[in-house]
């Protein structure tokens, strides 16, 4: 059985990948939170999972220093090109980007000191696989910091409530494996005995809110609205259903204000 089938899927679709650098004015907030909690220093070794399209690989690079290297891992080929693309146009020389599997495959570079991820974890269909593969990538002392969000009852700016009657209920997962998606590390009690299971220690859970504010296009468009799985009859009524719900957070114009709850685990490899 493929490893991460859906997820594979959703993220190497040409319409989701294209509406990802929308998506950033709104993730790339956290970022700051991150690297916070990973602490890097001068000529480490970074592995960024989940990097998409590595903006936080970039500002990782630039923390560690040209002694330093990042290497970012995505399961989406679309993403890790443009991610590769933005280094060369930067003219960052200390980072790379490869289109893997951090589940289950191995990255070149390692042993590294930190592996860093925002909102690039939640997405694993075998959860405790893919941290202890991501543990096995670390030298003993190394540091795990990641971003993931808080409940989705904490994130009033998640749409799917607003369409719940017009999207198709996901399919069960395949025996052996979990449900993926934004919220399945929300739980913080479960995400640290998940993290604890796959070899971690000295497990910390930090939450933090933030207010963003973003154009509206940045949570969702018809594109994703098709691909989340509205039929072509009803994408009127959604894009209607959507942009009612999001006035709550508007603040004039085209911009929104949304409220973030997340939340960053870090813990260290024995």
């Amino acid at each position: 059985m493929t490893t991460n089938e859906l997820e594979r899927g959703r993220w190497n679709d040409e319409h989701w990948v294209a509406a990802w650098p929308k998506r950033e004015r709104m993730t790339d907030a956290v970022t700051a939170f991150v690297l916070d909690a990973a602490a890097l220093r001068s000529g480490e070794r970074v592995l960024d999972v989940g990097c998409g399209g590595g903006h936080t690989s970039l500002a990782a690079a630039q923390a560690v220093g040209a002694e330093g290297a990042v290497v970012g891992g995505d399961i989406s080929t679309q993403l890790t090109t443009l991610a590769q693309s933005r280094a060369a146009e930067a003219g960052v020389a200390n980072v790379e980007f490869n289109a893997v599997d951090m589940q289950v495959d191995q990255v070149a570079g390692g042993p590294f000191d930190v592996a860093i991820s925002q909102f690039g974890v939640m997405f694993f269909d075998e959860p405790q696989t893919a941290f202890a593969n991501i543990r096995a990538h670390l030298r003993p002392g190394g540091r795990l910091a990641f971003a993931c969000w808080q409940p989705v009852e904490c994130n009033a700016w998640f749409f799917g409530r607003a369409i719940a009657s017009l999207v198709p209920p996901p399919p069960p997962p395949a025996p052996g494996k979990s449900p993926t998606g934004p919220f399945s590390l929300a739980d913080p009690e479960q995400t640290t005995a998940l993290l604890r299971a796959a070899g971690f220690e000295e497990v910390q859970c930090s939450p933090h809110e933030l207010a963003v504010d973003v154009p509206r296009d940045a949570v969702v468009d018809v594109a994703q609205l098709a691909f989340l799985g509205v039929s072509a009859e009803n994408l009127d009524a959604a894009e209607t259903a959507v942009n009612d719900y999001m006035e709550q957070f508007a603040v004039g114009g085209e911009q929104l204000r949304l409220p973030l709850a997340f939340q960053v685990f870090e813990a260290v490899n024995p």
